[in-house]
């Protein structure tokens, strides 16, 4: 009997059961003893939505913008790392997938192809493709000006800064396994494999990294700052004094600090921080239904980011596979909208009328 899958969940056990072990080990671990990693979803099912009757949902539309570019739905691709473990056209089959379904894509600098490979790969799906691209600030202020300026002649919109990454987390499972990355699977985006490779592994980015990198970043490009890993209220109003462009609630998808709290439980505050400013809330982290985005959507996020659902559905069918779990997801949160009396994504939408706590 063929594998079917009806959910997101379905993808991960297939990768699961089908991925080299340390593979699927570095792609699904959390760090220390996973409790972050496990609130990230369990949370969720605390935050319950009541649905109002009588709406006209007969037409319901999950479009909207992300920094005044239009998607179809508010479900974006979260910047991964090597996508080439979990299939051979790695981050090409990942972007030319969400180019096809028309929402964003955000590459990770960790990417085994290079940003020009990747944008190209993805216009061939879609002359509007839009994608952002995920950066870590580099001690060598040049190697960082090297990457933007491709991400600028490659046509990206948008640079997203990692800030909650000075150090690797503990992730023990990987440890166990063994994990390695393999030798075909190289850093793309830069010019030769020591090229920041070795602070990678060995768990150093660029722990000195201050808002006085921001400043600098944004000195020298014009486009989109976007700030990823943001916990705190004082620091999303730093980000805001700082003209950042967007923020997106993350905790590295449970993969850094252990014992921190959800990325949902801390959205209100930062969505209350940001009221009043022109700067754009994003959320990632545990997201794996219709249902989750709505809710997300209902606290104040403008869109979410899913990461490990994409790895697994690329490890499930290749580019194909990551269309199913975009498309899968994003019927999901239509039907949602329209079971709970909603018929758009309109940020001026009170979805708070829609949920409460158990």
């Amino acid at each position: 009997m063929s594998f079917l899958p009806v959910s997101l969940d379905d993808f991960e056990n297939y990768a699961r059961e089908n991925m080299a072990p340390a593979s699927y080990a570095y792609y699904s671990t959390g760090s220390s003893s996973e409790e972050t990693l496990r609130r990230n979803r369990q949370v969720y099912s605390k935050l319950l939505i009541r649905p109002k009757i009588l709406i006209d949902v007969e037409k319901v539309s999950t479009a909207t913008t992300v920094l005044g570019q239009k998607i179809s739905i508010p479900i974006c691709v979260a910047p991964t790392a090597y996508h080439g473990l979990a299939h051979h056209e790695g981050e090409l089959a990942s972007a030319k997938a969400t180019a096809a379904m028309d929402t964003l894509y955000c590459l990770s600098t960790n990417s085994g192809y290079s940003i020009s490979e990747v944008a190209a790969a993805a216009n061939t799906r879609s002359k509007n493709a839009l994608q952002w691209f995920q950066l870590y600030m580099e001690k060598d202020k040049s190697l960082t000006e090297r990457l933007v300026r491709r991400c600028e002649a490659a046509g990206f919109k948008a640079i997203v800064v990692t800030t909650d990454r000075p150090r690797l987390g503990p992730r023990l499972r990987p440890a166990r396994s063994g994990f390695k990355l393999p030798q075909h699977l190289k850093r793309a985006n830069f010019d030769s494999d020591n090229d920041g490779d070795q602070d990678y592994m060995s768990g150093e980015m660029f722990p000195g990294m201050t808002w006085r990198e921001i400043i600098w970043l944004k000195s020298i490009t014009k486009l989109p700052v976007v700030i990823k890993g943001i916990f705190r209220a004082e620091d999303a109003k730093m980000a805001i004094e700082h003209g950042v462009d967007a923020i997106v609630v993350s905790n590295h998808g449970g993969r850094q600090l252990d014992s921190c709290p959800s990325t949902l439980e801390v959205l209100p505050e930062i969505v209350q921080a940001c009221r009043g400013s022109r700067i754009e809330v994003y959320v990632d982290g545990g997201i794996r239904s219709g249902t989750d985005v709505f809710k997300a959507l209902a606290i104040g996020a403008r869109a979410v980011f899913i990461g490990r659902p994409i790895l697994y559905g690329l490890a499930y069918k290749g580019e194909a596979g990551v269309k199913q779990v975009l498309s899968m997801i994003g019927r999901d949160f239509q039907l949602t909208m329209a079971l709970a009396g909603c018929a758009d994504v309109r940020p001026s939408t009170n979805h708070l009328l829609y949920l409460t706590l158990v």
